[in-house]
């Protein structure tokens, strides 16, 4: 018989950090928070829990990925094929492989959908969820909009185990996204890689000075999205959330993000890193330095450092998202698939079929592609 997955509950979803983050969307338009998306955002309360809820239509398409599955199957995927520009080859089969697979999105109806817990990263650490807890979230949700995909992001098998195994048996539908990486509580784990302590030594020589999350001021906002433009938008894809200055402010005064950052002696900031605490979890969902800068001044190398300096000194657990695989690896991090949980067992047959097709050939194709190319 096999034993029930086991999983610790490190996400807490605090009631009032959930009311403070809904509350800005009641007060600023969407828009001018995230220029590139547009969504409605309501408080989600179920069996005791409080969850961020966004609604969206296939109407809103395209639309920033993170509330838009046929963006991020489609337009971003075909986005990451950037990354096999020295092999071109490879890159038009993986081109005409995801454009084939538009139609299969599209007959989902995907983009209608409710997202439960959805903070508007592209990484939502997700609570330990019971089937009892599954269920009744199932049944409130699909008599509130009969009409809609039920989706949770941000599942992997490292933090969700017991979820997982709780949402597939209460029949949602795993939707393989990318390979994230995890740095977990480093109380029991080696010592510091050689590229660990390579960056902490150049944080401690650095000329630029450093940050804390009380010194930001009005010009730092501004700033701030400057620096994550630079890196996610401008160097990456336009596709990512395109955080506002002003969504950058009301998540930090209103106490959702601590930030840190490095700044010219007495001048501008040139690098700024936003981190995001729930429970005993962090991600780092606003990354962004001076891009004009020498890579040797090692600004991503240190604003990293940060980062994981900050889960050590409080023993959290670390998603490290997507992205610079080998940069991750290389500083403790450990790989793992993430998934879209997916329930579509009251929407129309061509739906269901749809989607579970889409399970098929993610695990079958997009799983090993992930893994093999570490995207």
């Amino acid at each position: 018989m096999q034993r029930p997955a086991q999983q610790v509950d490190r996400v807490d979803n605090k009631p009032a950090k959930v009311e403070a983050f809904v509350s800005v969307f009641k007060e600023i338009l969407v828009r001018n928070l995230i220029a590139n998306l547009t969504t409605k955002v309501e408080a989600f309360e179920v069996a005791g829990r409080t969850f961020p809820l966004t609604l969206n239509d296939a109407s809103e398409a395209p639309n920033c990925y993170i509330c838009c599955p046929s963006s991020a199957y489609i337009d971003y995927a075909i986005d990451e094929t950037r990354n096999f520009a020295a092999r071109p080859l490879l890159r038009r089969a993986l081109k005409a492989l995801i454009a084939a697979c538009a139609p299969l999105v599209k007959a989902s109806g995907l983009d209608r959908q409710a997202q439960v817990n959805n903070w508007l990263y592209s990484t939502n650490p997700v609570p330990l969820l019971d089937r009892p807890t599954v269920a009744s979230l199932r049944s409130v949700l699909i008599a509130r909009f009969p009409d809609r995909a039920i989706v949770i992001r941000s599942l992997n098998d490292i933090a969700d185990a017991a979820t997982v195994a709780a949402l597939k048996v209460e029949g949602f539908r795993m939707l393989a996204a990318r390979q994230i990486y995890i740095f977990a509580d480093r109380g029991a784990a080696p010592a510091m890689t050689h590229d660990m302590k390579r960056d902490r030594s150049r944080l401690r020589a650095t000329p630029f000075e450093r940050v804390g999350n009380g010194d930001f001021t009005a010009a730092d906002y501004a700033r701030a999205e400057t620096l994550y433009t630079m890196l996610y938008i401008d160097k990456y894809t336009p596709l990512n959330p395109h955080y506002t200055a002003r969504y950058i402010a009301e998540m930090h005064r209103r106490g959702i993000i601590s930030l840190a950052g490095l700044r010219r002696p007495g001048g501008e900031l040139v690098a700024v890193t936003g981190l995001f605490e729930n429970g005993a979890t962090l991600t780092q969902p606003i990354v962004g330095y001076d891009t004009s800068l020498p890579v040797g001044e090692g600004l991503y190398r240190m604003t990293m450092a940060m980062a994981q300096d900050h889960a050590t000194a409080r023993g959290l657990f670390f998603n490290m998202s997507a992205g610079a695989a080998e940069f991750k690896r290389r500083r403790g991090a450990v790989a793992a698939i993430e998934y879209n949980a997916v329930y579509a067992g009251h929407l129309p047959l061509r739906r269901r079929v749809a989607i579970r097709v889409m399970e098929t050939v993610l695990a079958l194709v997009g799983v090993p592609l992930l893994r093999r190319f570490e995207l």
